[in-house]
């Protein structure tokens, strides 16, 4: 083989080597990428391909009212943009009047002209983000991928909808605004409000770790996820919706009516301690009413006249007095210069017992006080701490207001400070706080601390659940306890609340009015005459089962706290104690149903004739009424007028839930229904009277 020829073998072996050599090194690369960028997929080591960890936060929990109905929930939204030059220019051309009418349809505060011509400026300008609408919900985004080009999704249409923001929504608007709360950060700073900011750690779950990888654009999701998020809990709160809606209503209804500035309203149930309903009301520039500030939680007023239930209590219990002993009530009270006119416009009752001075409200119970502890004031703070009124009670909100005092020995102490506390001056405390008090009464002396959430659950299960929490087992003897529930009965009965007594059921409480103090922080302010009724007792007095205070501030037409804030707690007592199954036996549980008799067996005299013709079935038509029952006697079904007397609860056992539900609202009730076929219970027995706006609950079955 000659030299040349060798030579060329060993060029062209070199040149194939080289080759091998160079497809090696691209083959290794293409591997360790493609290697590396897993690895860095699990452990985020730096590679050639940018990568890194990123949160994936979970939906927030829901807060629940105590039968599992929403009243907090999260709602997602998403912001639309579009990428105009990924278009094909051929589609582009053919929809984009399609695209535009579609958008001017969907969202007509925009013409499809400005739609198009919004698009196009895009295009041309290169625009890779134009925004199309912020905040869509769920449904407008499914919509907004139906149009036309959009329909062709991300990479040929250019829609961009996959920025998620989720809401935090209240579906019942204004109520319970401000108890329901909220969570955010400001700054750095966490703000905590209500039940959500109390209870975030339980509502926001844990966020998970998601991959993400880097490319031209930005960064791009890899669905690699490294750590599961876990979903947020549900607080299910003790709020009852029902009970919510009525202590709202009534108390904005009766704001509206005062002319009054600001309002609270709060139900508690007795044994338990747990918030039924809190509502919260201030009036607005424009008349109208919001949830702007919790009163009944976090600002402490004076009291009134409902502080002198524990100023007898105090008596009572430190032997000093008892309840039948006679005072002279004359009307105008001297304490180390300053003077006391009674409620009863300055002319005072006469010789009357403690009991009777209780009941009408006398201050005379100022006087007795004072006598009684003027020499020994720290002996009445001692009992105030025993029962409770001293300190904060540590609930689980932000924002409790503690109670506000002074004691014997303090700069602002003086001679007056005995007479004025013991009919709740000088001494403030928060609604809450009141209706703790008065609760513990009626719980025959157990202090319970005011819940408002029972329940956490995960996915349906509890996993946390808070049991009634005891402050004090016992705030008083039950001989005292006893006395006072029979004074607070006193009061509805012949006192100051008699005209707001129930013919239904016991009612106990006490009424309160209080001058509030001027600019200059006295009492005695001419120039400031705002004044503060209040309310707080518990009912059915006999058994128990809601204990409840309204507060309200400022009544221009009015400021008795009986014809004021009375009037709300009446209203709100009539109509949760109507609405409850527990407090009514069930009329007619069972009715027999005959052979003969067609199914439905009341309803409209119209119908029920029909039935009985198209079934054939014997009938005698006793009288002309339009609503009737039957009876079946010797194979004759007879046809009965049903009394519908005005005002009260009418009959509507065996009634289909159309009929049922015309006659309930003729009565003017609010009726909720469980089950389907025909009426088996009414909550509220026939002929019972009928409270405008109760809620009647009535059992359907077949």
């Amino acid at each position: 083989m000659s030299k040349d020829k060798q030579s060329m073998v060993k060029r062209a072996y070199l040149i194939y080597f080289g080759f091998v050599l160079i497809m090696c090194v691209i083959i290794y690369k293409t591997f360790a990428i493609q290697f590396e960028g897993k690895k860095n997929m699990f452990d985020g080591v730096d590679t050639a391909i940018p990568v890194r960890h990123t949160d994936r936060i979970p939906r927030m929990g829901e807060i629940l009212d105590a039968n599992l109905l929403p009243l907090v929930t999260s709602v997602s939204f998403y912001d639309v943009h579009m990428d105009a030059t990924v278009v094909d220019q051929k589609l582009f051309d053919k929809d984009l009047a399609g695209l535009a009418a579609g958008l001017h349809k969907l969202y007509p505060e925009k013409s499809a002209r400005e739609y198009e011509n919004s698009i196009r400026s895009a295009r041309a300008n290169g625009s890779r983000y134009l925004l199309i609408r912020k905040k869509v919900t769920n449904q407008e985004r499914k919509n907004l991928n139906l149009l036309p080009i959009f329909r062709e999704g991300r990479m040929k249409g250019g829609i961009i909808d996959n920025t998620e923001l989720i809401v935090r929504q209240k579906p019942n608007g204004n109520l319970l605004n401000r108890t329901l709360g909220y969570f955010k950060i400001v700054d750095g700073k966490e703000i905590k409000v209500g039940i959500e900011g109390a209870y975030i750690d339980y509502l926001k779950g844990e966020p998970g770790k998601e991959i993400e990888q880097k490319i031209a654009t930005g960064w791009k999701r890899t669905g690699q996820i490294t750590k599961e998020a876990v979903e947020g809990a549900d607080v299910v709160s003790t709020i009852d919706k029902e009970i919510q809606e009525v202590a709202h209503s009534e108390l904005e209804n009766q704001l509206m009516t005062m002319e009054a500035a600001s309002g609270c309203v709060i139900v508690m149930e007795v044994k338990t301690g747990y918030i039924k309903a809190i509502a919260n009301l201030t009036r607005e520039e424009n008349g109208s009413f919001s949830e702007s500030w919790n009163y009944a939680i976090g600002s402490p007023e004076v009291p009134g006249s409902t502080f002198k239930l524990a100023s007898i209590m105090a008596a009572l219990e430190d032997n000093k007095i008892g309840i039948q002993d006679k005072v002279n009530a004359f009307g105008v009270y001297q304490f180390n210069g300053g003077k006391l006119s009674d409620s009863n416009h300055g002319l005072g009752y006469g010789t009357i017992t403690l009991q009777k001075a209780f009941e009408k409200s006398s201050n005379v119970i100022a006087a007795v006080i004072n006598k009684l502890y003027r020499s020994d004031p720290d002996m009445f703070m001692k009992r105030l701490e025993e029962f409770g009124l001293l300190e904060p009670m540590g609930i689980d909100l932000e924002g409790e207001g503690a109670p506000q005092f002074h004691r014997p020995g303090e700069t602002l102490w003086s001679p007056l400070s005995i007479p004025w506390m013991s009919i709740g001056y000088e001494y403030r405390q928060t609604p809450l706080q009141t209706l703790a008090f008065y609760n513990a009464v009626a719980n025959n002396g157990k202090f319970l601390k005011p819940l408002f959430v029972q329940d956490i659950r995960r996915r349906g299960k509890v996993i946390k659940h808070f049991k009634p929490v005891v402050l004090k087992e016992r705030i008083a003897s039950q001989k005292t306890i006893d006395i006072m529930k029979m004074c607070l009965e006193g009061v509805m009965t012949v006192g100051t609340g008699s005209d707001l007594k129930s013919s239904q059921f016991k009612i106990a409480g006490k009424t309160g009015t209080a001058k509030l103090p001027g600019k200059d922080k006295r009492y005695a302010d001419a120039n400031h005459s705002v004044f503060q009724a209040s309310f707080a007792g518990y009912f059915p007095a006999d058994k128990p089962k809601y204990s409840c205070v309204v507060v309200i501030t400022d009544p221009k037409t009015e400021y008795y706290g009986a014809r004021v804030s009375g009037t709300v707690f009446a209203a709100v007592a009539n109509k949760v104690w109507a609405s409850s199954m527990e407090y009514h036996k069930a009329v007619n549980v069972k009715m027999p149903l005959s052979d003969q008799s067609p199914s439905v067996k009341t309803g409209n005299k119209k119908d029920l004739t029909l039935s009985m013709k198209l079934l054939n079935v014997r009938f005698q038509l006793n009288n002309e009424g339009v609503w009737l029952t039957t009876d079946t006697l010797k194979n004759t079904v007879h046809l009965n007028q049903i009394s519908t007397k005005k005002g009260h609860v009418p009959n509507v056992i065996g009634m289909t839930a159309k009929d049922a539900v015309f006659l309930l609202e003729k009565s003017g009730l609010v009726v909720r229904i469980k089950g389907y076929g025909k009426v088996r219970k009414q909550s509220i027995a026939a002929g019972e009277l009928a409270f405008k706006g109760g809620v009647v609950k009535i059992e359907l079955g077949q």
